[in-house]
């Protein structure tokens, strides 16, 4: 078995743990994640010791600063941006990048049919009008109230480690059909 099979077999072992997990209780654990953190620096260092790591390293690094701003927007929780940044340790930069890109339609289609699904479209459409007010108020030069932001209500919970799960299955999978 060559090692990059082997990489993706083990990536989608964990990819596949965590979107079950995401599923049944909405939590990504972070020993999963750990764990495919460990196993990808592990595999990348002794399979290739000249470029693996780094490349690894920086499969992590794209991974994570793709998916953080979201994060800080409270677009996500935390355990979808270490999800990602796990998925970088094995597939490296490039990849991961595709990854992300694959995750963001996937997420999308999975977010419209949820919100369709519920029929929160009034909700919907009234928070994304307000996302991006506070920086555009500052971008204008104009003050902001002092006052606590108004968390708005969400239009639903979305199990975020199936995208990611099902991005990574199609850019790696694509090696293989």
């Amino acid at each position: 078995m060559s090692a990059s099979v082997l990489c993706d077999l083990l990536l989608l072992v964990f990819v596949t743990a965590a979107a079950v997990s995401d599923l049944m209780c909405r939590k990504i654990p972070n020993r999963l994640v750990l764990a495919g953190l460990l196993a990808a620096f592990c595999l990348q260092g002794l399979l290739a010791p000249s470029s693996g790591l780094a490349g690894s390293l920086g499969g992590v690094a794209t991974g994570f600063f793709l998916f953080l701003p979201l994060y800080l927007l409270r677009g996500m929780a935390a355990g979808d941006v270490k999800l990602i940044a796990m998925v970088g340790a094995f597939a490296g930069p490039w990849p991961t990048l595709l990854i992300c890109l694959a995750t963001f339609v996937l997420g999308g289609l999975m977010a419209v049919l949820i919100v369709t699904w519920q029929g929160n479209w009034r909700a919907c459409w009234r928070n994304l009008r307000q996302l991006p007010w506070p920086l555009m108020a500052r971008t204008a030069g104009l003050p902001l109230a002092s006052a606590p932001p108004t968390h708005q209500q969400s239009v639903g919970n979305m199990p975020y480690g199936l995208a990611i799960a099902l991005g990574s299955v199609l850019v790696q999978g694509q090696n293989y059909f």
